[in-house]
């Protein structure tokens, strides 16, 4: 058996994390069994259809490194793959259902089927609209909604590949509409016949299907088709672990994450682990090969995920730090006005930040004084002083002046330690300050902030003849 997965979202808005979760499981299966992944827009919804959510689905994708190999855009062996033009496929099937005795026009009004509804409900009884079914049906003409009678009420058991035996009852069957009377078909007999037409061996989607699972049953039976595999995915929790993840828990459109900074390797990582684990203690996936690999069905959790931010945040600067340097630069798309330190300043960024967003923070803000020369107080430069001297600070910063003028042009910061620290523990050991009496001066020159990255990695960054030169500059306001 060839696998076919699909992605059948409806272009209704942004794609969170739910939703790309669904596709990168479908088409990491496919990949690892050779198999095709088909993504179907289910644009059937008409007024609920946002404009420019079809491209902002296949973007969403893209930016993952998830590809199709069938859709509207490449065509494909079944296509139209756009609900909306398939609509004389779901008139066929419809036609099949009428012929067999498995639909009927619905012959009441908005305002009849809401009198039945409500009597039922003063009745404390559920509505069921099959206990309203006519005897007799009239002919289809389009202009009515088409309803499905349901064949036999029983209870429907099937195996659904993660959650292992499921069964439901006589209630989760009724008359479902088939086809709405503006002439498009419902999401419950559109999704089925496609899923037919298109071959689709394995259906991957969310919990809340399950209730509704009998009737797609029930349909795939009065069509004499086989159903496909189902394999519910646990739902993603949000931050406090109690229920779904949604919009008012900070659901986000997934390319903010993009914008934020944030290596699609990382979050695609991040989100095969929300729900599946390899075994072991292994959550780092520095390729996605790898994670295609070791993914399998079994091992698919039943219960929900919790979308952990900081998780992602940590295994984003993981796959941030293994970048080559100029990889760093170039898909961070960080600039500065001098490039030569911005290269040496990568490991600092690396060490410091957890997305591309940060990166860029930290080169305007805290590291800004890599690229401009700062303005430094008298009275912060001598903060480590006794009040109203400044012996200690001149004596650091005219000693280490002394030591950079024979070192290289361009030093690695260990090797700048190695000369300053001596210096440094000498004058604490003559009781002059310590290391903070030297370290401080030194640093606060050089960056002009009170926090900055150390002396040491400043200097190796600025080069010596650039370090001399503000300490000289901080010497003169003394």
């Amino acid at each position: 058996m060839t696998v076919r997965t699909r992605f059948a979202p409806s272009p209704t808005g942004f794609m969170h994390v739910g939703g790309i979760r669904t596709a990168l499981y479908a088409w990491m299966f496919a990949r690892k069994h050779g198999g095709q992944f088909v993504l179907r827009i289910e644009d059937t919804d008409k007024g609920r259809e946002v404009e420019g959510s079809i491209g902002h689905i296949m973007e969403s994708l893209k930016w993952l490194g998830i590809e199709w190999d069938e859709s509207i855009d490449i065509g494909g062996p079944y296509e139209p793959y756009l609900q909306s033009s398939r609509l004389a496929t779901y008139k066929d099937y419809a036609r099949r259902l009428i012929d067999a005795g498995f639909a009927y026009p619905d012959p009441y009004t908005e305002e009849e089927l809401d009198t039945l509804r409500k009597n039922a409900e003063a009745e404390k009884r559920p509505f069921l609209f099959r206990d309203h079914r006519p005897e007799t049906f009239e002919e289809w003409d389009g202009s009515k909604p088409l309803r499905f009678k349901v064949p036999t009420i029983k209870r429907f058991e099937w195996e659904d590949v993660v959650m292992g035996s499921l069964s439901a009852g006589e209630e989760a069957l009724d008359d479902f509409i088939l086809i709405k009377g503006d002439g498009y078909p419902t999401y419950n007999f559109a999704h089925v016949i496609d899923d037919i037409e298109m071959k689709i061996t394995h259906v991957m989607r969310g919990q809340e299907f399950i209730s509704s699972t009998p009737k797609f049953l029930s349909l795939y039976e009065a069509l004499g088709e086989v159903p496909p595999l189902f394999v519910t995915l646990p739902p993603i929790l949000g931050e406090t672990g109690t229920k779904k993840l949604g919009k008012r828990d900070g659901a986000k459109d997934i390319l903010e994450y993009r914008t934020e900074g944030y290596l699609p390797s990382a979050m695609l990582n991040f989100l095969a682990l929300l729900g599946w684990s390899p075994g072991g203690d292994r959550e780092l996936y520095l390729s996605t090969f790898e994670i295609i690999q070791d993914f399998d069905l079994p091992r698919i959790q039943r219960s929900g995920a919790q979308f952990d931010e900081e998780k992602l945040k940590h295994l984003n600067r993981e796959h941030m730090r293994v970048l080559p340097d100029e990889a760093f630069i170039r898909l961070g798309g960080l600039e500065a006005s001098n490039m030569d330190r911005l290269r040496k300043a990568v490991p600092v960024l690396k060490e410091r930040s957890y997305t591309f967003g940060e990166a860029e923070e930290m080169l305007t803000g805290e590291l800004s004084c890599l690229f401009t020369a700062p303005e430094v107080s008298k009275e912060l430069l001598t903060a480590k002083e006794p009040a109203g001297c400044t012996d200690l600070t001149k004596q650091a910063l005219e000693g280490t002046l002394e030591l950079l003028k024979d070192l290289p042009v361009e030093l690695p910061a260990e090797a700048v330690k190695m000369v300053l620290m001596p210096f440094a523990d000498s004058k604490e050991a003559e009781g002059k300050g310590g290391r903070g009496g030297v370290l401080w001066p030194i640093r606060y020159a050089l960056s002009g902030a009170e926090r900055s990255p150390d002396p040491f990695t400043l200097i190796s960054i600025l080069g010596i003849e650039e370090a001399s030169s503000r300490i000289r500059t901080a010497l003169a306001i003394l």
